[in-house]
């Protein structure tokens, strides 16, 4: 129970629509690991990943390894990579939780086998191969010795390798390098007889721009939660995500009076001001102040001066019969209107990916 009238709605059965429109555009021998990373990108992460585990989706994929060990501690026993890297003192939590680690370190390679060894087990992991993301990973040029090294552990499985496509949505052409140099590292690795069984390169935008990246293994993140990481690409997806609060107070504003910090915002005739009990605070970006479109009984009204830590205030002077009360609609849609994180991304100067993963914990979430 919670009694701020302020809620995030996530809708698991457009979840399951999304996964069943990916499934529609790989090979049915290509497996998919679903990211959940960043609290499943803002819409829970146990809640999310027990939808997918029920569609059949048996790897899951985080960031930390304290995001695999929530997954674990709620009961969920598929396989988990941790995509993000580790400190060789953790290497006994990775064998204990029964979890999948990405490696790109000899100390952490060493550190794996040494607590596989003492565990008597076997370890799993996945190579990350760095193909021109500069962030994690071995350069490619250097993997092929880094494998070999790695191949000396014992107590390791090297069961995948993968890289991750930096430019998908603005560079095409470094993209599809990305995607050559990877072959070329993988047709090297075979030819010296050393095959990994899992492949894998294609995060959302992979998946549907780059069907060679595609390899036995895809990645989606953004569009398993219905939202499009670029305009104008060829799927049909189904939000999950609706950000709902109430009016708790309505104020007869006069013209010339001003509303929020800084008077950015003057009445240019008398009108109806809306406070809704949510803002920054709330993850609700302040950028938006002025600017944002919400949704009262199914029409747009408009975002009046400065968003607060906790509130954010509506002019609602054109819509009849409004009162305490009436829910408001800041992401999501009413009949034939609709505010998508897309819009409010564009207008806050940021991608969807941050406006979805910032609304805050003190949002509950409500599963439909």
């Amino acid at each position: 129970m919670f009694y701020r009238p302020t809620w995030v709605e996530v809708n698991l059965g457009n979840i399951a629509y999304n996964i069943n429109s990916i499934r529609r555009l790989i090979s049915p021998y290509t497996e998919i690991l679903a990211t959940v990373k960043a609290d499943a990108y803002g819409h829970g992460i146990i809640p999310v990943s027990k939808k997918l585990v029920s569609l059949g989706i048996n790897y899951l994929g985080v960031a930390t390894l304290d995001e695999a060990i929530v997954l674990r501690n709620a009961g969920i026993k598929c396989r988990i990579l941790i995509l993000g890297g580790i400190f060789p003192k953790d290497a006994d939590a990775v064998i204990r939780y029964n979890l999948t680690q990405s490696v790109f370190t000899k100390d952490v390679a060493y550190a794996l086998n040494l607590a596989a060894e003492k565990n008597k087990k076997k370890v799993p992991i996945h190579i990350k191969v760095d193909t021109g993301m500069g962030r994690l990973g071995v350069w490619h040029s250097d993997v092929f010795s880094f494998v070999s090294q790695i191949k000396r552990f014992k107590s390791l499985d090297i069961e995948g390798i993968f890289t991750h496509l930096s430019s998908a949505d603005v560079d095409e052409n470094f993209s599809k390098r990305q995607i050559s140099d990877f072959k070329v590292l993988l047709a090297r690795l075979e030819k010296s007889g050393i095959f990994i069984p899992l492949r894998h390169v294609a995060n959302s935008l992979g998946i549907l721009k780059f069907k060679d990246s595609h390899f036995n293994l895809v990645r989606p993140g953004i569009i398993i939660y219905g939202l499009y990481p670029k305009d104008n690409l060829n799927i049909k997806l189904k939000s999950a995500m609706s950000l709902k609060t109430k009016i708790v107070y309505l104020k007869k504003l006069p013209k010339g009076r001003s509303v929020s910090y800084g008077h950015t915002y003057i009445a240019d005739k008398s009108t109806i001001i809306a406070t809704l009990p949510i803002g920054y605070g709330d993850g609700y970006p302040r950028l938006l102040s002025n600017r944002a479109p919400v949704l009262v009984k199914g029409r747009r009204a408009k975002v009046a001066g400065r968003v607060c830590m906790d509130q954010v205030m509506v002019d609602v002077g054109h819509i009849k019969n409004i009162k305490v009360g009436d829910t408001v609609i800041l992401i999501g849609k009413k009949g034939g209107c609709a505010v998508t994180a897309e819009e409010l991304a564009g207008l806050s100067g940021t991608i969807c990916y941050e406006i979805v993963c910032g609304i805050g914990s003190r949002v509950p979430r409500v599963y439909i």
